[in-house]
């Protein structure tokens, strides 16, 4: 007679999420002050520039690149 063998169950299963975009903006205030900001919780540039210019506020200009 043959031993019938049951399915393991995997309690380690894991679900692997595509990791989510990281973005690095250069802004340049109207006084002409810069910085660099790193933007993680956003998801596309348009979101990563909305959520730097309620950051900081009032800027001359904003350069939005995905982070390498």
């Amino acid at each position: 007679m043959q031993a019938q063998r049951k399915a393991a169950k995997s309690s380690n299963i894991q679900l692997h999420r595509a990791p989510r975009p990281e973005y690095v903006a250069a802004i340049r205030y109207p006084d002409g002050r810069r910085d660099m900001f790193h933007i993680r919780n956003a998801d596309n540039f348009a979101d990563a520039r909305e959520l730097v210019i309620s950051e900081v506020g009032d800027v001359l200009s904003v350069m939005i690149a995905l982070r390498h």
